[in-house]
């Protein structure tokens, strides 16, 4: 069996010594989309900044794709092939769509190809592609998070960590997501998907972990998680 494209173990980070993830353990192979759920102040958004190498580990260890990441910065993460879209998409508003699209071909790698980049991106989302001149600050909440996944993808990543992306969002919007998400994944994309949303997540993920307080209570597949009397009544209110 070769070993996880993504691979986090007895991981622990928090803020001004306050901590905030403990002992956390998963994994991601390549092609895979994992979940990982649960409520607010759950630890999810530390948990994907810690892998970004924006947030200090101060236990455990980060691999991906055979290399330890663990406490790197930030820009070499992403050199290594590892993106995300921020939760709050964290776009410029000022600037259009194809411009902030551009913005996420910094590496060397995607300046070279960024504009297959760019039709890709149109291609995942082609309501981008009608609205490439239109300011960012003017479009829906869906197609901002649209923008903010597809400027992730501008970096030409192995691998793409998409923290809260429906959140906000209307419920037919939040449909187009998942389903843009999937597509994602078809395309061979391996990704971790941060949600709140769990029935959502769960069901599209081939596996999920329930993060608690900063540690990880469950996990498993998907499927088997939206059966679990515990998560069923913690989370889907059943």
């Amino acid at each position: 069996m070769s070993a996880p494209l993504l691979q986090v173990e007895g991981l622990c980070a928090g803020y001004n010594g306050a901590a905030v993830l403990t002992d956390v353990s998963l994994h991601v192979d390549a092609g895979e989309t994992v979940a990982v759920v649960g409520g607010n102040g759950a630890g999810k958004t530390t948990l994907i900044r810690t892998i970004a190498g924006m947030v200090t580990a101060t236990a455990g260890r980060v691999h991906f794709d055979g290399d330890d990441l663990t406490n790197l910065s930030s820009d070499r993460v992403c050199e290594r092939g590892i993106a995300q879209s921020p939760e709050g998409r964290q776009l410029f508003q000022s600037l259009t769509v194809e411009d902030n699209l551009r913005l996420g071909a910094v590496l060397k790698r995607a300046r070279a190809k960024v504009d297959d980049a760019l039709e890709q991106a149109f291609t995942l989302f082609p309501r981008l592609k009608e609205r490439r001149s239109q300011l960012a600050g003017t479009l829906s909440g869906g197609e901002q998070q649209m923008v903010a996944i597809g400027r992730a993808l501008m970096a030409q990543p192995k691998f793409i960590m998409l923290d809260e992306p429906s959140l906000g969002l209307a419920p037919v919007m939040v449909d187009l997501m998942f389903d843009s998400i999937a597509a994602l994944n078809k395309r061979g994309m391996s990704i971790l998907l941060i949600e709140q949303n769990v029935s959502e997540s769960l069901t599209l993920a081939s596996r999920g972990y329930v993060l608690e307080n900063g540690a990880v209570v469950l996990e498993g597949p998907g499927a088997e998680l939206l059966e679990n009397d515990e998560v069923r009544r913690a989370y889907l209110g059943l």
